[in-house]
């Protein structure tokens, strides 16, 4: 009978942990696909700030051109190429 008892507790004993490692496995898989998904959404939101990244490069190019910047210059400032007799040349003494 005692022996009996042993073998039961035995057996109830790897069942339960059986039952125990089967859900942690399955707990483990779950937090895995979990993960997956979330690695994912990272990967998209990635993609898309790289376009951005890129969008906004070429925007900028295109916005800092020179002629743009001296076109902005001209009308906002007034600017205007000075005549021959508005120039003064400065000449440094040689030492």
């Amino acid at each position: 009978m005692k022996k009996q008892l042993i073998e039961l507790a035995g057996v109830l004993f790897l069942a339960v942990c059986v039952t125990a490692s089967g859900i942690w496995i399955v707990e483990t898989e779950h937090h895995s696909r979990q993960l997956f998904i979330q690695v994912e959404e990272l990967n998209r939101e990635q993609d898309q700030l790289q376009i951005d990244w890129g969008r906004l490069q070429i925007e900028q190019s295109t916005w800092a051109t020179h002629p743009r910047i001296e076109g902005l210059a001209r009308e906002r400032m007034h600017l205007t190429v000075p005549r021959d007799e508005q120039l003064v040349v400065v000449v440094e003494p040689k030492r």
